[in-house]
């Protein structure tokens, strides 16, 4: 067993204070008032399009309930067609982030719920065009139905905006 001294110690928090440090990808503050980090630390896999971490300190907190491919007049968009679907998903989106004052730079946490997680590449690629410079924490679940029968997608989100 290795004896524990004071030098030990500060090397070790000195240690894990330059690993966090490093493993900080972007600090976004609004306003003064809210502070969103994201995070990918040492010892995790790289990321494909989202951040593993993400805190929030101060500001407003938005929930947007799943949305899904209905346009604003309740119409489902793209009967079978992932695509089409996951593309009106995040419109419904970003229509939500809006009135709430949020873009998805804001987004902290974002949760996909899709009948075939093998079709995620699909997902991605619309998503980036959504989600470009500030990633947020991600979760995918395969279910086995979403609330109409006709859906393949939905998608929820969490963001964090200045007060």
């Amino acid at each position: 067993m290795v004896p524990v001294t004071r030098l030990t110690i500060a090397m070790t928090v000195a240690g894990l204070a330059a690993g966090l440090a490093v493993a900080i990808v972007a600090v976004r503050t609004q306003g003064g008032r809210s502070m969103i980090q994201r995070m990918n630390p040492p010892g995790l896999s790289a990321p494909t399009g989202y951040s593993h971490v993400v805190s929030a300190r101060g500001g407003r907190t938005v929930y947007v309930a799943g949305q899904v491919a209905f346009d604003a007049k309740g119409q489902l968009v793209g009967k079978g067609d992932l695509a089409a679907q996951t593309r009106q998903a995040f419109a419904n989106l970003d229509t939500a982030l809006k009135a709430a004052g949020a873009t998805f730079n804001d987004v902290v946490k974002v949760n996909y719920y899709m009948l075939d997680a093998s079709q995620v590449p699909v997902v991605r690629d619309i998503r980036s065009n959504y989600f470009t410079a500030a990633l947020p924490a991600s979760t995918l679940v395969q279910v086995s139905r979403l609330a109409n029968a006709d859906l393949l997608i939905e998608i929820e989100v969490v963001a964090v905006v200045a007060e």
